[in-house]
């Protein structure tokens, strides 16, 4: 399918974080090409991976979040494809990497776990029936999460004057005023 996904265009909080980012959604997009019992997956891979990512061939076969540090990606948020529908009501972004109890590795439905680098990754919809995939759309352009910085590496910031410097400006700013005053005065 022609669609690329992408990083949604809404002005949010938290749109692309050290491990999570906010996809927008998907609409119209199967229509014509889905049945109601398939469902829409959304690949996830790093950037250097995409191009060996390999459609599964069933729910089965369908890697798994705790995978990704070996396979290089993986596949979440199973969800069925009537939500994507243009009728369908649906919120318009899709959070990748929302889901923090995915690190426990006994977890073994599909997961949306936290992101563990900064990337960049590349994504993709994947259309799949009782038969495997049905179609896809097409690999995201990548996607680079924040780097967290650390402590040691941010430079100070500069400090304010200092108390000293702001007694002595208020002395002169007041020797100053004298002096206009003693002229002004002399002078009528």
């Amino acid at each position: 399918l022609p669609y690329v996904p992408h990083v949604s265009p809404m002005a949010l909080l938290g749109k692309v974080t050290a491990t999570t980012f906010a996809l927008e959604r998907p609409r119209c997009v199967f229509d014509g090409h889905a049945d109601a019992s398939d469902a829409v997956w959304l690949a996830v891979a790093f950037a250097n991976a995409s191009a060996a990512f390999r459609n599964p061939q069933s729910r089965a076969d369908v890697p798994r979040y705790q995978q990704l540090p070996t396979a290089r990606s993986y596949m979440t948020l199973e969800t069925a494809a009537a939500a994507f529908s243009c009728s369908a009501p649906s919120p318009p972004v899709l959070r990748v990497g929302g889901d923090t109890a995915c690190r426990d590795q006994g977890r073994q439905d599909p997961c949306n776990g936290p992101l563990p680098s900064p990337g960049p990754y590349r994504v993709k919809f994947l259309l799949m029936g009782c038969r495997g995939p049905k179609a896809e759309t097409r690999w995201s352009e990548p996607i680079l999460l924040r780097s967290a910085v650390s402590p040691s590496a941010l430079e100070p910031v500069p400090a304010g004057p200092g108390g000293a410097v702001v007694v002595i400006a208020s002395i002169l700013a007041s020797l100053g005023a004298v002096l206009a005053t003693a002229v002004l005065g002399a002078l009528g």
